[in-house]
């Protein structure tokens, strides 16, 4: 399992090499969305580079130290699966946002599986890592369920981009409060900042809950930082 993790961490990495994504194109859509509101700013998705350079440093000190520590076995089972899934996702993407929305919830799950599984005593390895991308899902996840609910007529894009919004906090705060951390917290919060960015000077409303919400989020995860590495 060390081995497999390893190898769909470097696969997932380099997906984007393949098959480069922008976004998802506005018009895969009934109504086409062209700079929704519920989506963040483009550099924020520059998070991407982190991501994927800590996941294979996680997997790979996994693999060198902790490759049969009972503390590190239980998350790379969901860790897996949810990798997997995003090695094709953008494949997916590219042709269907309804069933990229779908597959993108599975990497959530499987992701948030993994990160409550995750060591606490091994924070900059296992549960960082996990944690941040899980936190980042946590908000692409939502974005994506804004944007169907906007393409497709159900809602209008503003107040889809409010129902989005409010599952990524109410997710976020749930996990946030079954396991403490800073890698979780902080890549909700950047999700947010590139929210409250997006809609500076278009929707005030948006942008102030954003960004309020992204400093909670924020404070949240320095707590993670100073917090116990026990238990």
């Amino acid at each position: 399992m060390p081995h497999l993790l390893l190898l769909l961490a470097l696969a997932f990495a380099a997906a984007p090499v393949f098959v480069p994504f922008d976004g998802f194109d506005p018009n895969l859509y009934p109504v086409p969305q062209r700079n929704p509101p519920v989506q963040p700013a483009g550099w924020a998705f520059a998070i991407w580079g982190p991501i994927y350079l800590w996941l294979i440093l996680g997997a790979g000190v996994g693999l060198w130290k902790k490759r049969d520590a009972p503390s590190w076995q239980a998350y790379r089972a969901p860790l897996c699966l949810s990798l997997a899934v995003g090695t094709v996702w953008l494949s997916v993407a590219e042709r269907s946002p309804v069933w990229a929305t779908v597959l993108i919830w599975v990497m959530l799950v499987t992701a948030i599986i993994a990160y409550l599984r995750t060591p606490r005593r091994d924070r900059g390895f296992a549960q960082g890592p996990v944690g941040l991308y899980a936190g980042w899902l946590t908000a692409a996840s939502s974005v994506s369920v804004g944007l169907l609910l906007a393409g497709y007529g159900v809602l209008g894009a503003l107040l889809a981009a409010y129902v989005a919004l409010c599952l990524a906090l109410g997710i976020g705060a749930l996990v946030q409060w079954r396991r403490p951390g800073a890698g979780y917290p902080a890549g909700i919060a950047w999700a947010l900042v590139g929210i409250a960015s997006q809609n500076a000077g278009l929707a005030p409303g948006l942008m102030v809950i954003s960004g309020a919400a992204a400093l909670g989020f924020a404070f949240w995860s320095v707590k993670g930082l100073r917090g116990p590495k026990t238990a």
